[in-house]
């Protein structure tokens, strides 16, 4: 998220009445310096000039220049204060606590330095004290520094803050209560204060009249910022991705704000949209961005470098980013884990494996989660029993009931049914010896039981049963259990434990039987019973009103339908399986259809044909009387013949398709 707000210390100056313009008076300091170089007076507002213009390596180079003259009792301020804008954080420590007298200047500064070194505790402790030694008009400054130090701790150390009583007055005291929640995890309560920060802050700036809307938008960078960061953790990708994009539209000068937006852009885009992402690393290495985040912001930023790197396949640079943050955190698990990822990438398996081997043997106090990932590579592989070795060697995680659960199915699934009951006996075993009265005992041993029972082993299981109902005789359901596997090995046994059952009466549940059954869905099921006692009464009885036969319905007859005929016995078939079926008749558009060129018609070939003009000689008669051949001219030839009964039918049939055909030639 973005970082809580912090108030800078204003920088040294000298009285008023000695110091009205800040150039004038380096010019009369430059020229008394030529008559009096080593005058105390004239080198201290030399120095404040300079610090005043900026030029804190000038004014740093005067202090050190004339140590003698400019002791540490009389400079030490301002000589802090160089070092601290020159982000000499450590060096500027020094200074403070060199020190002779801590005047509240110092108080101050010192408070801003230990926040830069992220030594919150101490930082708290002088913001405490100086709010509680002083009185003047940065009050409200003291107050909002620490804020800013509550919510830091409460979102970097996960500390619970305590409630400072401070009265949210300004915009800025809102925006780090709403930090110190983000931290504590009450995302909506956070969303409620920067709402109210954003308008305590347009409130106090809509005031000035030389403000103007593009001034009070960058002011309230930082809060729609924080707002976006909120939607993100909720799940609202795309609105914080708008407003994330919004922000960068506007080009704040705040390269922190923007490095943190474009991180958070690019963890949204994860390997999609790379393209994206690679314009956005590039905010993120902005000059000045390592003094204006923490410690693990500045280390998420370089993990997700590395991701994206992985997501191009940009190895080496993956594999270069990756060993850097290790060797800056080296019991850190993230490093490692990008390694491994990117040789599993590259299909080196079994070199992952290794790495993730080595870095769990030097670094124990992590090797549960390491040993995870070792597991889950070798599930990928196909070695399942060499992964259920690799869990079970995490001894603190072998009586979770989530590893349990795990190794069960996956001895299961390698049909290793020994191997799964010796998991449950050990978990068993060490809820026994450290965890007794733990729920998940009880658990597990009904778990290993329903196991044993399932694949058959109903000695170990009866085991299991009576241990549980020992523990609560009262238990029904686990006597029930218990006489139902009795009853497959030893039916004597399982009746001798059937005696004690509850009896029924003492087992009847006080039911409203009017109410369940006029409750919604109990009609149907009510009209139902009601059918079936009636008919069963009317059996009993021999008496009662008989029921009325419902009517059947006459089935419509055909059109041309004739009463007087036998319709077809083979009628319900199909035709090509009826007995009179011959296939069908080839040749029956023979005179329709011409045999010659296209476009020819029937009429111009009988026209041609010479066999039917009257003047072509008739054909030589076959041997056989002249009777023969006369009485074989009528009859109709066998290919010719339609069967009895069908030829309307088939007729139909010829029209039918003739209509249903499709067109053209």
């Amino acid at each position: 998220p973005p970082p809580p707000h912090l108030p800078g210390i204003e920088a040294p100056c000298m009285d008023m009445k000695k110091v009205s313009n800040v150039i004038t008076q380096h010019c009369r300091v430059h020229r008394f310096l030529q008559i009096s170089k080593d005058d105390v007076t004239a080198l201290q507002c030399k120095v404040v000039c300079l610090i005043q213009n900026g030029s804190f390596k000038e004014a740093l180079s005067v202090i050190n220049t004339h140590t003698k003259v400019l002791s540490s009792d009389v400079i030490a301020f301002e000589k802090a204060y160089c070092e601290y804008r020159l982000n000499r954080i450590e060096n500027a420590l020094k200074t403070i606590q060199s020190a002779s007298q801590q005047t509240d200047k110092l108080k101050e500064l010192y408070g801003q330095v230990l926040y830069r070194l992220e030594r919150y505790d101490e930082c708290l402790a002088a913001y405490r004290d100086l709010i509680r030694n002083s009185q003047d008009e940065y009050e409200e400054e003291r107050k909002t520094n620490l804020s800013a130090v509550v919510a830091a701790q409460s979102t970097w150390e996960r500390v619970m803050p305590e409630n400072l009583g401070l009265r949210e007055a300004t915009y800025e005291l809102c925006y780090n209560n709403a930090c110190a929640l983000i931290g504590q995890g009450k995302l909506n309560e956070a969303m409620k204060k920067l709402q109210k920060a954003e308008e305590l802050c347009r409130q106090s700036l809509s005031e000035d009249s030389d403000v103007t809307e593009e001034d009070i938008e960058a002011e309230l960078a930082i809060i729609h910022g924080q707002m976006a960061y909120i939607m993100q953790l909720q799940g609202r990708t795309e609105d914080a991705l708008q407003l994330y994009n919004q922000i960068i539209k506007l080009k704040p000068t705040d390269v922190g704000l923007l490095a943190v937006i474009a991180n958070n852009i690019i963890t949204i885009n994860k390997d999609q949209n790379v393209f994206d992402s690679k314009k956005k690393v590039k905010l993120t290495n902005a000059e000045g961005v390592e003094h204006k985040l923490s410690k693990k912001q500045l280390q998420a930023i370089e993990f997700n470098k590395a991701l994206l790197a992985m997501y191009t396949n940009q190895a080496e640079q993956c594999r270069k980013l990756s060993a850097s943050l290790q060797s800056q955190s080296p019991e850190h698990l993230l490093p490692v884990l990008i390694q491994a990822a990117q040789l599993c990438r590259e299909k080196q398996h079994t070199k992952a494996i290794g790495l993730l081997q080595d870095f769990a043997e030097q670094h124990p106090a992590n090797a549960a989660e390491i040993k995870l990932t070792m597991a889950q590579l070798k599930i990928a592989q196909g070695s399942v029993t060499k992964a259920c070795m690799i869990l079970r060697s995490i001894e603190e995680l072998q009586h979770k009931p989530g590893m349990v659960s795990a190794l069960v199915t996956m001895y299961s699934h390698e049909e290793d049914i020994d191997s799964a009951i010796e998991v449950f006996t050990q978990a068993i075993q060490w809820y026994q010896q450290f965890q007794p009265e733990s729920p998940v005992h009880l658990s597990l041993i009904r778990e290993a039981a329903n196991f044993k029972l399932k694949h058959g082993r109903k000695k170990e299981a009866i085991s299991d049963l009576e241990e549980l109902w020992k523990q609560n005789p009262k238990d029904v359901h686990t006597l029930a259990q218990l006489i139902s596997a009795y009853s497959l090995v030893d039916p004597e046994k399982a009746k001798v434990l059937s005696k004690h059952l509850p009896s029924s009466d003492t087992m009847s549940l006080k039911v409203d039987v009017d109410a369940l059954e006029n409750s919604h869905g109990a009609t149907y099921v009510r009209k139902k019973a009601g059918k079936l006692t009636g008919d069963n009464q009317q059996k009993e009885q021999g008496q009662g009103e008989v029921k009325k036969k419902k009517k059947k319905k006459k089935g419509k007859l055909p059109k041309n339908y004739d009463p007087k005929v036998t319709p077809d016995p083979e009628r319900w078939l199909p035709m090509r399986e009826r007995s009179y079926y011959r296939g069908r008749k080839k040749g029956k558009k023979k005179d329709q259809v011409g045999k010659g060129t296209q476009g020819s018609t029937t009429a111009a070939s009988s026209e041609l044909d010479a066999s039917r003009t009257a003047s072509s000689p008739p054909t030589s008669p076959r041997p056989g009387s002249a009777a023969a051949v006369s009485a074989a001219s009528n009859v109709i030839p066998p290919r010719h013949q339609k069967p009895a009964g069908a030829p309307a039918t088939k007729k139909k049939q010829q029209q039918k398709k003739k209509k249903g055909g499709k067109g053209g030639w």
